[in-house]
């Protein structure tokens, strides 16, 4: 009877025991191997193919899209881009229109006051980036109905020429209705916001359009000897020549005693305190001019 009750109580532990190992379980107590898994490199998308470089008497042939400058093969800003970095090419760069393989234009390294010139990309494809630029692409006298002169230009260049310079924390808002210029952080909410003087019907701001603080600098032929012009991206589209110069119709946030209401030559007019507040900001900052 002893050896019954031992027998069958032997044989039940052994069941307990194999109802509490996973099934499939090896006998040598090693768990199995997982089986290999390879992940794909993503790849970038391939965008249109580079063209062949230039020669440095082709690119000097080209046409320098600096601000005074028309250059036809540029092409319209998107309406409302969205950039956050600040870039400068390492040399003077071609670039590019639709196709991607005419050369239009060159960027020089150095803008007009012998700084690095400083451009931002807004978008990209493959090794392209589509930076904004400083040039007009038509004057607005020879502009139709259906092919008004663009406030802001773009082109395409190979993103290798670009070096990063730093990020763009801030916007520059200025609302030509309410007669407003307001910095705000990238989410859009505002931190400063100052009185300014805008264009005459005659001299308009251009409005819903973005471009961006390319430059700044005293000019005491203009008399702004004490506050900076902040001169952007951007260029009248009601006239030529607003100003009655030569400064390609450009687009300045500067100093002026008389700056209220509507009274400029589309230029926006501030206050020495709104000046010290866009002296603070990067170049490259978006300058957003809406209605």
């Amino acid at each position: 009877m002893r050896r019954l009750l031992f027998g069958l109580t032997a044989l039940l532990l052994g069941c307990a025991l194999a109802a509490c190992s996973p099934a499939g379980a090896t006998p040598t107590g090693h768990a199995p191997s997982p089986a290999r898994t390879t992940t794909p490199t993503p790849t970038a998308p391939a965008g249109p193919p580079l063209p062949a470089a230039l020669s440095p008497a082709q690119l000097a042939a080209l046409p320098a899209a600096v601000y005074d400058a028309v250059v036809p093969g540029l092409l319209a800003a998107p309406a409302n881009p969205h950039f956050s970095l600040a870039m400068t090419v390492g040399f003077d760069s071609a670039v590019y229109g639709a196709d991607f393989s005419t050369p239009v234009a060159r960027v020089p390294a150095k803008d007009f006051l012998g700084e690095p010139t400083i451009v931002v990309p807004v978008t990209t494809d493959g090794a392209w980036s589509l930076i904004l630029t400083a040039s007009r692409q038509t004057l607005p006298s020879a502009a139709t109905p259906g092919s008004p002169a663009p406030a802001q230009t773009a082109a395409w260049i190979p993103t290798a020429a670009l070096k990063p310079v730093g990020g763009l924390p801030d916007r520059i808002v200025v609302s030509v209705s309410a007669q407003t210029l307001t910095i705000t952080d990238a989410a859009g909410t505002a931190k400063q916001t100052f009185p300014v003087g805008v264009g005459t019907p005659e001299t308009s701001t251009p409005t819903d359009v973005t471009g961006y603080l390319q430059a700044r600098y005293l000019d005491p032929a203009q008399g702004q000897a004490e506050h900076r012009i902040q001169l952007t991206s951007l260029h009248a589209t009601g006239a030529d020549e607003p100003y009655g110069g030569s400064d390609g119709g450009l687009i300045g946030i500067h100093y002026e005693d008389d700056r209220q209401g509507a009274i400029s030559h589309g230029c926006i007019r501030v206050g020495a305190d709104a000046v010290a507040a866009i002296d603070a900001l990067p170049l490259g900052t978006p300058v957003r001019i809406v209605a």
